[in-house]
Parts: C-alpha cells; structure tokens; sequence
C-alpha cells in the first residue's frame, strides 16, 4: 500500500527545506550534524574550525622577527659543547643563541594564552614571562654558581626598572608630547615592587649584622666594586647560629612573597580585572598559530633553551678566568641583556606606538615576577 508522506509541519516556504549546513539537528540534541557530543567536544577545543594549519603556525612561530636569525647559534652552541671546542666559543654562542629562543618563547606562550582566555591567560603568561630567567637560574644552581644566581637576579630587575623603562619613556617622549597610563595599575605595581625590595632586603640586613669584622675597601675600578659586593663569603660551618638563622629567614621571606603573588594575580585577574583593563580599547588579535603547535613549540623551545642555558652556565667559570671578564659583570650586565633582549625591544616600540600601558606592563611587570616569584621559586629550590 502506499502511503504520501507527510511533513510533521506545514511549509508554508519552499526554501525552508533547505536548512544550513551547521544548523542544530534535534536528533543529536543540539548538537551539529558533523558534531558528537562527548569527545569531539575535546577536539573542537584543541584543533578548532578556522585555526591555521600545522605548517602556518610554524611559519608564524620562524618568521615574525628579524631576532630569529640568531637561531643559527642554537646548533653551533651544541656542536660547541658536544665538540669540546673553546668554553669562550660555547659561552658565545650559546649567549646568541638564547636571544631569540627568549622571543621564542615569549611568542607561543602569548600564542596559547590567547586560545585560554583571559583568567586561564593571564596565568599562563605570569608563569612563563621569566620562564629564561628561571631556567637560568636553575641551571646555574645546578652547577653551584650561586653569585651567578644573584648577580642575574639583581641585573634583571635593575635592567628592566632602569634600562628598559627609561629607554621606553625616551622612545615614546621622542614621538609623542604626553603619554597616558592606567594609575591603578601602576599604583598597585609600585607597591608592590617596594614591598618586594624591602622583603629582600631583610636577608642581606641579617647577613650584614652578624657578619664579624670588616676590611679596608680601597677599589680600583667599578669591576672591583662588584666584585667585592657580590664576593663569595667563607661558608659557615653547619649548625652555626648565623648561618640557621639567615636560612630560617631567606626561607621564610621566600614563602611570604610567593603568597603575595599568588594573591595579586588573583587581584588583576580575577577579583579586581576591571582595574586593569586599559583605558584606550585594543584591536583584537588574529591567532597566528593554533593550540596545539603552540602548546607543542612552547615544551620544545622550553627544552631547547634549558640545553643552552646550562652550555652557558657552565663556560662562564672558565671563559671569566681566561678572558679576565669579572663574573659580577656576566650576571648583572650579560645575562640580563640575553634574557630581556625581546622584551627590551618590544617594550620601547609599544612606546613608540602610544601604548605606555603595556610598556610599564613589560618592564614593571617583569621585575615584580622576578622579585616575589622567580627569586622565591630559586630559593626554595635550593632548599629542596
């Protein structure tokens, strides 16, 4: 028998049986035709429709700065170490050669933030906006040069409070006659910076106090200066009072300002996120890469530089002894500048361009992470 089909609705429209491609079917519960519920959700969030491909994304990655030349030092500074040639060879080129595995870095970390959102963002980029520094710093623990660990520290934030900064104000006061920034922000920065100072301080004060006698300092040269300033005591003997005490308080500091931070990257991006919204709106930006070539170049150039971080470390004790370069000036002046190279640059042309937030962001930002996060984090892993 046969029996006319019948449509559950009338149409009353010809076209209204020709429905889109990625309209929602109610046999799937909403989801779209060429969309299960359950795993693809997963995918849809990793490989997204409309996301570049795996050859753009390292298209993107290569050639967006002219700093990714110095890649050419990243296989030189291998076959350096691994060819036992000259420890000032190794140092050279892996001092290169760490410059643009910092951009690199700095690059699919913004990469993968923007496929995260705002809060989930922001924290990946406070964890691995020193990342450099960190893997400097670990590496250089590692192999005991703790004045190396230090000096770097110190130079990183002197380098961006003073150099950078004020290289930014320079460049942005050359092309524009007033420059505007958000004050909350800025506030908040500034006392957290001082607080951080005077936190560190509180070691070195101990230190000064209980240290027994003081020689007649006569310095020759600026170099002199640093060195005395960053000399390697004698070590005190185990179970000294001094030396229990300046560990009970470097510690203890240690734990307070990474609770400080860990409270203050709540305050910007969760509690109080408005505060720091800029006040000139942004153009969004376009993906340059996708998800997953961001999340696999961040491990890989991650690995790549702790490789080339610890070629570094290790010729610093043999390229200072033979070039007679003293190690304060390697960890206050050198490393800082390898490290910040790309934020450095970036930094003074987001001033050039009118964008003093997100200078200040950079440079004041910068030193704030290495103050109560990267030194904190250095100390407790020399604890453990």
């Amino acid at each position: 028998m046969y029996l006319p089909l019948r449509s559950p609705t009338p149409v009353n429209n010809i076209k209204e049986l020709h429905m889109p491609a990625t309209e929602n079917s109610p046999l799937l519960d909403g989801h779209p035709y060429n969309d299960a519920p359950g795993g693809s959700r997963f995918k849809r969030f990793i490989l997204a429709r409309g996301e570049p491909s795996w050859m753009a994304s390292l298209k993107f990655l290569l050639l967006d700065s002219w700093m990714n030349l110095f890649l050419v030092f990243v296989p030189l500074s291998f076959v350096a170490q691994y060819l036992n040639w000259d420890a000032g060879l190794v140092f050279l080129f892996s001092f290169f050669a760490i410059i643009p595995l910092a951009k690199l870095l700095g690059e699919a970390t913004e990469q993968l933030s923007m496929k995260l959102g705002q809060t989930l963002g922001g924290l990946l980029n406070a964890s691995f906006g020193n990342a450099v520094e960190v893997i400097v710093g670990i590496a250089a623990l590692a192999q005991g040069e703790l004045r190396i660990v230090q000096t770097s520290m110190l130079g990183s934030i002197l380098s961006n409070l003073l150099l950078v900064l004020g290289m930014s104000f320079f460049a942005g006061g050359m092309v524009f006659q007033e420059s505007h920034f958000q004050q909350t922000a800025a506030q908040t920065s500034s006392s957290l910076m001082t607080l951080s100072c005077l936190t560190l301080v509180i070691p070195a004060a101990y230190h000064a106090a209980k240290a027994a006698g003081h020689e007649p300092f006569n310095p020759k040269s600026p170099s002199d200066v640093l060195d005395a300033l960053f000399k390697d005591p004698s070590p005190p003997a185990p179970g000294d009072a001094a030396r229990d005490g300046l560990l009970l308080i470097s510690r203890g500091t240690a734990i307070i300002l990474l609770l400080v931070y860990f409270s203050y990257l709540y305050f910007q991006l969760k509690s109080h996120a408005i505060l720091f919204q800029e006040e000139t709106p942004s153009e969004e930006e376009v993906p340059g890469m996708s998800m997953v070539a961001a999340t696999v170049s961040l491990l890989t150039v991650t690995l790549i530089t702790s490789f080339c971080a610890d070629f570094l470390v290790g010729s610093i004790e043999v390229t200072a002894n033979k070039y007679h370069i003293p190690k304060a000036f390697i960890g206050v002046i050198l490393l800082p500048l390898v490290s910040n190279a790309a934020e450095h640059v970036t930094s003074v042309w987001m001033s050039m361009k009118g964008k003093m937030e997100l200078t200040i962001g950079i440079a004041v930002g910068s030193s704030i992470q290495i103050a109560v996060f990267v030194i904190p984090t250095l100390i407790l892993v020399g604890w453990a």
